[in-house]
């Protein structure tokens, strides 16, 4: 049989099984590709899926495909690597789509919006919904194909240097948030500033910010939050379960051979499960650690919830109405959406509910 006409009619999974595939990788030209993170090497966690990427191309390849990873900084700023891909300058980046959303609000659709899809569900709405095949529709008119590469899980609210007892104490304050939802802050009264990763604990420290969120107990811990502000509040209502992307631009994307875009898209699908597992898996120890060093934890008052969402929605309504890219988009995932809460409401969460009530 003639090897590339085995390698269509088997598919990789069948070819690796036979045993062919190192003739097949020798065959390949050399490829190496710049990887531009938006995050610093010390957050071993998010900026670490980038490299478990990789590492799984230069596996599958035999070699022959090597991808290095760069963090913030090194190549372009963290806010930069978008327009990094977009004008080629390297073949791909790292990050959190919502940085984005000053180009056009679609880009928070990607990742995570207030009060959106929690991690699971995100996750179904990109392989089984039609997540993947919209947001790469609008992808592509930035020169990009965007693959999903890392999910968070929920996240905290952040880090506050006073107590939050009310709305009353969200007016004014001056908070680092991640992206579009700083949106939603500016309009409960708050002051959002978009802050890199690596920059937060010293704006913090200064004063600079009176609260900052970033992900969680894991990444919070080793940034040392705790040690400038008090108050750790929760649910992050603005990130249920942000989607982290590996954006490629299409002209080095489209000069793959078919065998190393499959490479690509089963590594990012690799690093994609492996990003959750280790904050799920981390985070508990760390949350342990923080509230046992004098962390103070607590819940956002009811009030402060209730106005967030209120925001949101209306602001998704006038988003709605003046941004047709925004709304196609939204309105898919919307629906999708309202069915996976109609679901989860029995199933998952009735069975979360009883077992954290339990003492095991």
């Amino acid at each position: 049989m003639e090897r590339r006409s085995f390698v269509r009619g088997a598919g990789l999974a069948g070819v690796l099984a036979a045993g062919a595939a190192p003739a097949i990788v020798h065959a390949q030209a050399a490829v190496r590709w710049r990887i531009a993170s938006s995050f610093p090497k010390s957050l071993d966690t998010i900026f670490g899926a980038a490299e478990v990427f990789a590492k799984k191309v230069g596996e599958m390849s035999g070699g022959k495909f090597q991808v290095t990873v760069h963090a913030a900084g090194e190549l372009m700023p963290a806010f930069g690597v978008v327009d990094g891909v977009q004008n080629g300058t390297v073949e791909a980046c790292h990050t959190v789509p919502y940085y984005f959303f000053g180009k056009d609000e679609t880009f928070a659709l990607g990742a995570a919006v207030p009060f959106g899809l929690n991690s699971r569900q995100m996750t179904a709405w990109m392989f089984e919904g039609n997540g993947l095949k919209l947001m790469r529709e609008f992808y592509a008119g930035y020169n990009m194909i965007s693959f999903p590469c890392g999910n968070t899980g929920a996240q905290m609210a952040g880090w506050y240097r006073k107590e939050i007892k009310s709305v009353a104490d969200i007016k004014g304050l001056k908070f680092r948030v991640g992206g579009f939802a700083g949106k939603v802050i500016e309009r409960m009264g708050g002051v959002p500033q978009n802050i890199p990763g690596g920059e937060i604990y010293q704006a913090l420290e200064k004063g600079t910010i009176d609260a900052a969120e970033w992900i969680g107990p894991y990444d919070d811990l080793k940034l040392g939050f705790n040690k400038v502000a008090p108050h750790y509040y929760y649910p992050g209502w603005w990130e249920g379960g942000p989607q982290i992307d590996l954006f490629v631009n299409q002209k080095a994307y489209g000069a793959l051979s078919a065998e190393y875009k499959a490479i690509v898209d089963a590594a990012s699908a690799a690093a994609h499960v492996d990003m959750q597992a280790k904050y799920d898996a981390r985070n508990p120890g760390a949350l342990k650690q923080l509230v046992g060093s004098g962390t103070k934890l607590a819940r956002f008052p009811k009030d402060v919830m209730e106005l967030a969402f209120k925001e949101s929605m209306e602001l998704y309504s006038e988003l709605n109405a003046k941004n047709p890219r925004w709304k196609k988009v939204y309105e898919d995932m919307a629906v999708f959406r309202r069915d996976q809460n109609l679901w989860f409401r029995f199933a998952e969460a009735s069975f979360d509910d009883f077992m954290q009530a339990q003492k095991l």
